[in-house]
């Protein structure tokens, strides 16, 4: 065996958080294969920055021993700085400067010469296609570019082993694509090393090899086959006419025997605790009420499938836990409004010549997920603003609850619930404070207000957590207080601008199930989300492209367009890429 490109021999690491230890790392060893993609997959606080950092010496461990390129990594940090790449998950991109300004600063950095910049810079613009963008300020860049110039600023020397930390967080499907794209050229034509950590476990499945950590500690290294091949047997899919998906998803999730249960296109899927399906018999059909109550579910499709590295990794780390949906209980007068509860007409928005949102119009009902899809830097955040009262908008007509959003968007805003991309939470507040705080901003009187509290601490599980200042939370436990926040004052709308961007698959499922049972419960959710799969919990969608709409419909639809003999079940990330893609061989200018 030739020598691995990294290798950890036991290595420990703990930080001290107040009086109290935190260990990051317990006595890990691991090992990354040379010119070879190895995957670095956990759970949020699984260890995996911290894993990073000290391979390339900007932590010491407490115990063991570290080799990056056969380089004894605490006797020689520098050297092995010199030779790795490291692409953290906030890359330090200067955003006043331009791209080709980042360029030089980190060929400046990097002690590369002038006389081998220029073929540099033509082979990594060229490779990133940022070519036409190098005036560009990198504030300006559209959240896939930024990361592609990240790596592409990474690059500009090149070295022998490449670490990357999530690169593809908050990424669309096509720059995720455009940036595997990159790495496995890299490996191919350079034998480059590769460790890279991700959030997204189909990516996993394009490793080599797997590193599986959680709470610091290895439970595995092998190929994505070594970790699903177990699962034989375990996996099946479920569907029916006469059950919405989402119900009999949340019926099946419910029963024991099953560890998982989520939304697969049109289907559920399903994973086992062991090699057959449990008793799903009393599983009851959609709204169907007989005089001995609901009918049993009989027209149920079963078929088994092939297990995934995704369904190792909830099998591995799932715990049970119970129903967090049923902390959403149905609100008072019940009935669904008939009419639409937003209503977009022709709205705009300018900023000088520039159209962030261009003539889209749109309708939600009461209790709809609703989805609002496109690439980085679609207008979808700006459009979210502009519904939630933040921004006026340019032109058209926007309606919220009834309320005209250009005549009394503050009483509109007394009906909303918002989370935004970046957890609008107060760092250097503990959680019972920020929820203190946003009850006040809320306006709830204090009876009210300590209900609500008390609520939320207990339906999102941070009791734990009272004290604990929000910066210092795990990324799942963010999201958690973010989202409790926006609901204290029990809002009828509920606006999520990528809620689940760098969270964990098993926090991504927590999420979903309470965005289920809001729903059920009659609260109107509007989410955007650069994750395809979670597209197909909406109801209806909206798929976007520089500020315009391209299509809308349900996930069905929307993945009807592309069916073909050569792709009998496109998913909806198949869709995405097609109809972002037929955009731009139809815009003028653009040969076919």
């Amino acid at each position: 065996m030739s020598t691995p490109a990294l290798f950890f021999d036991g290595v420990s690491k703990s930080f001290n958080s107040g009086k109290t230890s935190v260990t990051a790392l317990d006595g890990v060893t691991i090992s990354a294969l040379p010119g070879k993609v190895t995957g670095l997959i956990g759970p949020d606080g699984a260890g995996k920055t911290t894993l990073m950092r000290l391979a390339v010496g900007l932590l010491l461990p407490d115990n063991g021993n570290i080799q990056a390129l056969g380089i004894d990594v605490l006797e020689a940090p520098l050297q092995v700085q010199s030779s790795v790449g490291y692409m953290p998950q906030r890359f330090g991109l200067y955003e006043d400067l331009s791209v080709q300004e980042n360029l030089d600063l980190y060929a400046d950095l990097q002690g590369v010469g002038h006389e081998q910049r220029q073929a540099r810079y033509e082979e990594l613009l060229q490779m990133t296609a940022l070519g036409p963008f190098t005036d560009r300020l990198a504030g300006r860049l559209s959240g896939g570019m930024k990361q592609k110039l990240g790596l592409a600023c990474t690059l500009i020397k090149i070295p022998r082993l490449l670490l990357l930390d999530e690169p593809t967080v908050g990424v669309d499907p096509i720059s995720r694509r455009e940036l595997w794209a990159i790495i496995d050229r890299l490996v191919k034509q350079e034998q480059l090393s590769v460790l890279v950590s991700t959030a997204y476990l189909n990516e996993a499945e394009r490793c080599d090899e797997v590193v599986l950590l959680n709470e610091g500690r290895r439970l595995g290294q092998g190929s994505p086959k070594s970790y699903s091949e177990p699962m034989r047997g375990r996996t099946f899919h479920l569907s029916s006419t006469r059950l919405d998906k989402r119900r009999l998803q949340t019926q099946l999730s419910a029963i024991p025997g099953i560890i998982d249960a989520v939304i697969d296109g049109e289907k559920v899927r399903v994973v086992t605790r062991k090699a057959q399906l449990p008793d799903i018999s009393d599983l009851v059909a959609d709204g169907d009420t007989a005089i001995n109550g609901p009918s049993k579910l009989d027209d149920l499709q079963i078929e088994p499938v092939e297990p995934s590295f995704e369904d190792a990794f909830i099998a591995t780390l799932k715990v049970d836990t119970p129903s967090v949906a049923d902390w959403f209980a149905p609100r008072d007068g019940a009935a669904l409004e008939a009419g639409p509860i937003i209503e977009v007409v022709n709205a705009q928005r300018r900023f000088g010549d520039f159209y962030a949102v261009r003539d889209i119009s749109f309708k939600v009902k009461q209790g709809e997920i609703f989805g609002l899809l496109g690439a980085n830097g679609a207008g979808k955040s700006t459009m979210f603003r502009m519904l939630c009262g933040l921004l006026p908008a340019s032109a058209g007509q926007l309606t919220v609850a009834g309320h005209d959003l250009r005549r009394a968007a503050a009483d509109a805003r007394s009906r909303l619930g918002y989370m935004a991309q970046r957890f609008s939470l107060y760092v250097d507040l503990s959680v019972a404070q920020n929820l203190n705080f946003f009850a006040s901003a809320y306006g709830l009187g204090r009876k009210q207000r300590k209900q609500r509290i008390e609520w939320a601490m207990a339906a999102f599980e941070l009791t734990a957590y009272a004290a604990t200042n929000s910066g210092d939370l795990p990324l799942g436990y963010k999201q958690r207080l973010a989202m409790a926040a926006a609901l204290l004052h029990e809002p009828d709308i509920l606006f999520l601008d990528e809620p689940t961007s760098g969270v964990d698959p098993l926090a991504r499922r927590e999420f979903w199930q309470r965005i289920n049972g809001l729903a059920a419960s009659g609260v109107t959710i509007l989410v955007t989300t650069h994750f395809m799969d979670e597209a197909n919990y909406c109801d209806r969608l909206v798929i976007m492209a520089e500020g315009e709409v391209l299509a809308e419909g349900t996930p069905t639809q929307m993945k009807a367009g592309f069916r073909s003999a050569a792709l009998p079940s496109p998913t909806m990330e198949d869709a995405f890429i097609g109809l972002i893609e037929n955009r731009q061989k139809n815009k003028p200018g653009v040969a076919a």
